[in-house]
C-alpha cells in the first residue's frame, strides 16, 4: 500500500485561501477528526497559546476521498521566492489539441474569476498561475 500525502500552504490569509482552494478544486471543508464534533473543539484539544486561531488555518478534502488533504495555515512571514513544490490543476476530457486548450483557458479564466492570476501561457500546454496570495500553479489537461 502506498503511503498518502497531503499538502500544506502557508499564508496570510487561511480562510481567503481555503476559499479559492475549494474552487480551484472542487474540495470542501475536511471534517474534523473522531471524536471531535467541531474543528474549534479540535483546535482547542491541543494548549495553544490565545492568539493562536482556529480560523488560521483551513483544512480542505476531496469529497471523494482520493485525492491528498490540502492545509492551508497561517504563518508571520510573507512568500518570498518561487514554490519548490506546485500544484497542477488537470482539466479532464478529451478531444483534439485545440479543445484541451480551450478547456484549459475556460478553467484559468474561471479561476481569474476566483481570485488567481495568469503568469505566463504555453499555448496548448498549459498555464502558470498564482493563487490570491502568489503561489504558483499549473493548469494544464488530464489526458493527451
Amino acid at each position: 500500500m502506498a503511503t498518502r500525502i497531503s499538502l500544506t500552504l502557508d499564508c496570510t490569509d487561511a480562510k481567503r485561501l481555503g476559499e479559492f482552494w475549494k474552487t480551484a478544486l472542487g474540495y470542501v471543508d475536511e471534517p474534523p477528526p473522531a471524536p471531535f464534533r467541531t474543528r474549534e473543539e479540535w483546535h482547542a484539544s491541543f494548549n495553544l497559546p490565545e492568539d493562536d486561531s482556529v480560523d488560521d488555518g483551513a483544512w480542505l478534502c476531496d469529497p471523494d476521498g482520493f485525492e491528498p488533504r490540502l492545509a492551508i495555515l497561517k504563518v508571520p512571514e510573507p512568500k518570498r521566492a518561487k514554490n519548490r513544490l506546485h500544484i497542477d490543476v488537470r482539466v479532464p476530457g478529451h478531444g483534439s489539441a485545440e479543445e484541451r486548450w480551450a478547456r484549459m483557458r475556460a478553467e484559468a479564466d474561471r479561476l481569474v474569476k476566483a481570485g488567481g492570476i495568469v503568469l505566463a501561457e504555453f499555448d496548448g500546454h498549459h498555464v502558470v498561475m498564482a493563487d490570491p496570495e502568489g503561489n504558483e500553479f499549473c493548469v494544464g489537461a488530464a489526458s493527451a
